[in-house]
């Protein structure tokens, strides 16, 4: 019979030296710099945007027509790549906030016939009348948000298809609002002294407000919200261990996405001088998502590409196809969906996603970090404030009697044990011992059937892992959760999210770029100590796995936790990066931090824990030194399979 790894520690007496963490320094070579393309390119779009606006007024009348309608679907799509590019969440209902933002301000603009006499007050302006589609706006989305965003699969498309199509009856049989003959004769915008009568005056607006709309979205996708919402698509029970609220930052954009889509139809609306339902239809909004699919559905710049193709593909093809094939059938349809699938066959992520693919500069991999902006303007990045760790020796987390059952199966069954600042603890037991269960009920993601579990002196019982987070508990998983588009360094970062405090507003304006440096020099200064940080501008998911889990380390420490709950750290490290990882661990715990971590390495375990729990078939065996646990007959029964 083959010796067990237990038996093998056991034979060796003398703990084997784990040499000190070492970082070699890599030959010197000339490359070129990764974010000097970016920042001479980083304007171009805006320089073409200027000359488009400074030449708007001498095209065609149709030309600029056809152009302040791409600027319009623009904008809305521009929110469904908000919503399900980065956030996850696929919605039909988009082209049914355009609607309301287009029938608010018509209606208020021609003086809310039918309506309350305690509007009168906002009737008649369209700015008002703006301001009221917004607040309206953020109302509806709130109540329909609440409604639907607890639903998960292909319950939360459906979801947004039955709330568009309400809204849709809801323009089509309102009398006050025209029924399907709609509202006409608004007025021509007044901005100061200038009177946007013309397809090119308010095209100029239209512009202008996508551009403002496209700016506030980069920035706000490059910082500490962004990567949140990018952690909703695939990341869900990473992000909220991380500490970010799951469902309020889902909320967040969804309400973005519809007010952009309200902007949108308020322009739409003025730019027409008459709305009717027929825009706002379950088809328009499938036309929206096509929109973001053509376009590129993860990329900012995805929105503009489809509004372009899309609207200039359908102009096109009604030119051409009753000039082929005849006008006595609607071969436009026909066509234009036969060209969606080949597309989506020859370039899944999009045309933007395509071509980001070949020139990564126009996916954002080039861009510069906050953090280097800082130094390079001769500005280091303060140190974010410490967390005050516990006394050495000090409880920090008091396991009592955990049972976890799942049906007829107990996973979990009255398990206790405790764990102290400056200690690390580790949990063995074979496969399917009920390890990760007890990890996810520790950290907030599972809640025991019965039980407590007491940390810093507290019952966590009724948290949920976002507060576990801000207590000060961090966790990697034993399965990788990452986000494999996103930078390494933005990942780490992800880590800190609860360490930082601007919100939406001041990311979206740009006013978080001390803090964002803050964040991102924190990040950058964990991968340093787990060997990552020449990797920092690296797509995460083209790590090797071991590099991942040392990733998942540094993204934990960014919390700056007082415990670390580790589930299996070793897994695809070489021998190498093990003993630089039990470096970094003992260093952990001399600082005071405690570790709590699963591992099925007994070369890497027995070597490096103060203390050893046993669990077999979700019960604790046995609790104590490594060389006791070592020796215990249960444990050589356990992994040798017999009586020893």
């Amino acid at each position: 019979m083959a010796a067990s790894p237990v038996v093998a520690v056991a034979a060796a007496a003398v703990p084997v030296p784990v040499p000190p963490v070492a970082t070699a320094e890599p030959p010197r070579m000339d490359l070129p710099d990764p974010h000097a393309l970016a920042r001479r390119l980083r304007w171009l779009p805006w320089a073409a945007g200027a000359a488009l606006l400074a030449l708007l007024p001498l095209l065609p009348a149709f030309q600029i027509t056809l152009l302040n309608h791409i600027g319009v679907y623009a904008l809305a799509a521009l929110g469904l790549v908000l919503l399900t590019g980065v956030a996850g969440m696929t919605s039909f209902g988009q082209a049914a906030f355009v609607g309301l933002g287009a029938y608010t301000g018509a209606w208020l603009s021609l003086g809310a016939p039918g309506g309350p006499a305690w509007l009168a007050p906002l009737a008649g302006s369209p700015w008002l009348a703006l301001l009221v589609a917004l607040g309206l706006t953020l109302v509806v989305a709130l109540l329909l948000g609440a409604l639907t965003l607890k639903l998960s699969g292909h319950f939360l498309p459906l979801g947004t298809l039955c709330w568009g199509l309400a809204l849709f009856a809801a323009f089509g049989t309102s009398e006050a609002l025209g029924a399907h003959s709609g509202l006409s004769g608004l007025p021509a915008l007044q901005l100061g002294p200038w009177t946007l009568d013309s397809p090119a005056a308010t095209g100029r607006l239209i512009l202008v407000v996508l551009a403002l709309a496209l700016w506030a979205v980069h920035q706000l996708l490059d910082s500490r919200s962004g990567r949140a919402l990018r952690a909703l698509n695939g990341g869900q029970s990473m992000a909220a261990s991380m500490g970010v609220p799951v469902l309020a930052t889902k909320m967040r954009a969804f309400v973005l996405a519809a007010l952009l889509a309200a902007i949108a139809g308020w322009l739409y609306a003025f730019e027409q001088r008459f709305v009717s339902p027929a825009p706002f239809s379950l088809g328009a909004g499938i036309d929206l998502l096509f929109m973001v699919l053509i376009g590129g559905v993860g990329h900012l710049w995805g929105a503009l590409a489809g509004a372009v193709l899309v609207t200039l593909a359908r102009d096109l093809l009604q030119d051409w196809l009753p000039a082929l094939l005849g006008s006595t059938g609607n071969y436009e349809a026909i066509v234009f969906g036969t060209l969606v699938v080949l597309l989506m066959h020859k370039a899944p992520q999009g045309l933007w996603g395509w071509l980001a693919h070949r020139w990564p500069v126009l996916g954002g991999a080039g861009r510069v970090p906050a953090d280097r902006a800082a130094e390079a303007a001769g500005r280091t990045p303060a140190a974010l404030p410490r967390r005050a760790l516990p006394a050495r020796g000090e409880q920090v987390l008091d396991v009592r009697g955990i049972t976890r059952r799942f049906g007829g199966l107990v996973a979990n069954k009255d398990i206790s044990f405790t764990l102290q600042a400056g200690e690390i603890l580790a949990v063995i037991g074979p496969n399917g011992a009920g390890k990760s269960t007890l990890f996810n009920q520790l950290s907030g993601v599972d809640t025991p059937t019965a039980g407590e579990v007491r940390f810093l002196g507290r019952s966590t019982r009724g948290w949920g892992p976002a507060r576990v987070a801000a207590a000060g508990l961090a966790r990697t998983f034993q399965h990788v959760k990452l986000l494999p588009t996103m930078s390494v360094l933005d990942n780490v970062a992800l880590g800190a999210h609860l360490r930082g405090r601007a919100g939406l507003l001041r990311h979206a304006l740009r006013l978080d770029r001390a803090e964002e440096a803050r964040l991102l020099a924190e990040a950058r200064r964990q991968l340093q100590r787990v060997g990552l940080g020449d990797l920092a501008d690296r797509p995460a998911g083209s790590l090797a796995l071991g590099q991942q889990r040392l990733l998942e380390i540094a993204r934990a420490l960014c919390a700056d936790p007082a415990v670390l709950l580790l589930d299996e750290p070793a897994a695809g490290l070489r021998l190498k990066e093990k003993q630089a990882l039990a470096a970094l661990l003992r260093q952990l715990r001399d600082e005071g931090l405690a570790v709590l971590l699963v591992e099925h390495d007994m070369d890497f375990l027995m070597t490096l824990a103060d203390r050893v729990v046993v669990i077999v078939f979700g019960e604790k065996l046995t609790e104590g030194r490594p060389a006791e646990v070592q020796r215990h007959p249960g444990v050589l029964e356990a992994y040798l399979g017999a009586d020893v």
